[in-house]
């Protein structure tokens, strides 16, 4: 769908043809000017709204400003949150669509799953993915083909460089657990990364699949059991967010290294993350809206790939399993938590 936005613009003195009524700097014609159409984007987020998705939300909506949005003047803004229960994600894509609106925005893998079978017309931007390809969201990265495009974070690339911080962190690790989602795809993307990486450096991974909150006992035991030398925390809403917390504590009980793609884990006591800068790629997704409301197809707008990406350590934690970062490692680093 083509919106176009416009803005009238009258100079003081000019001369309007027709009986009208000059009054100071403006012109009052006998026909009243027709009002801007309001743009309507839909939001769709897997968490619930906290200090972390709204920073990421701010970015969304700096974005648009920058390019001349203003949430409730020429675009209005229907938020949309799954507040961690993933059964929803269905519900509300449809909710967004019926309304409808005239762009989604999705945030996540399984979330940019559900707008998609939610709609094969309205336009959907992501603000981040692992692996849309493989996902089957997009045709290709610079022929996405459908209504589909946005951003994607290079889910197995990333991974495989998790793995390898975390190597260098701690050189004498051989098995790492490696924490993730087998159904929700962006998580699988990270896994195979991992996978390579592992084969490429002699180290042993053992999967802790979790699918659900209600699972993570049965994690914790398998830790407690196996007995990993580190942790990976990979992709998707679950571990990344409803179960944050109780990652760090395990973590921490068990006195394993952590690497993650959130930083969240990071500030709940984990020692590494590494990962896109998720508020560039919220931002970014402003410049897809604005294409796609000024009549660019979804199908023309190349997916791309992030630019920028923050590695955030944990100094206190570092301390307390008496790990001293390379020198290698700091150079790298775009944050310290003290």
């Amino acid at each position: 769908m083509s919106i176009r936005l416009t803005r009238r613009r009258f100079v003081c003195g000019a001369l309007v043809a027709g009986p009208v009524l000059l009054s100071g700097c403006g012109v009052v014609g006998l026909q009243a000017q027709q009002p801007t159409r309001i743009a309507r984007v839909g939001f769709l987020a897997p968490e619930s709204p906290t200090s972390i998705t709204a920073t990421l939300d701010e970015a969304f909506r700096d974005g648009l400003r920058e390019l001349g949005y203003v949430d409730g003047q020429n675009v209005a803004i229907e938020w949309r949150y799954l507040e961690g229960r993933p059964e929803r994600a269905a519900d509300l894509a449809r909710e967004l669509v019926q309304l409808p609106v005239d762009i989604l925005v999705v945030r996540g893998g399984f979330v940019s799953r559900a707008a998609r079978d939610a709609t094969s017309t309205i336009p959907i931007v992501m603000t981040m993915h692992e692996d849309p390809v493989g996902a089957g969201l997009v045709q290709s990265l610079a022929r996405p083909g459908g209504n589909v495009t946005g951003l994607s974070t290079l889910g197995r690339p990333v991974s495989e460089k998790r793995l390898q911080l975390l190597k260098q962190t701690a050189p004498t690790i051989s098995r790492v657990g490696v924490l993730w989602d087998s159904s929700d795809q962006s998580s699988v993307a990270i896994w195979q990364g991992t996978e390579v990486a592992a084969l490429a450096l002699g180290i042993q991974l053992q999967s802790l699949d979790i699918r659900s909150a209600e699972e993570f006992e049965l994690v914790a035991e398998a830790v407690a059991r196996e007995r990993p030398d580190a942790l990976i925390v990979s992709g998707g809403f679950l571990v990344n967010g409803v179960l944050t917390r109780r990652i760090a504590v395990l973590a921490a009980k068990y006195e394993l290294p952590t690497i993650s793609g959130s930083a969240g884990i990071v500030r709940a006591g984990g020692l590494m993350a590494y990962g896109p800068t998720s508020a560039f790629g919220h931002r970014r997704a402003a410049y897809f809206v604005d294409r796609i409301l000024k009549g660019t197809k979804p199908a023309d707008l190349p997916v791309e790939q992030p630019m920028t990406f923050d590695f955030v350590v944990n100094m206190k934690t570092a301390q307390a399993l008496g790990i001293t970062f390379p020198n290698e490692i700091m150079l790298q680093v775009t944050e310290v938590l003290q």
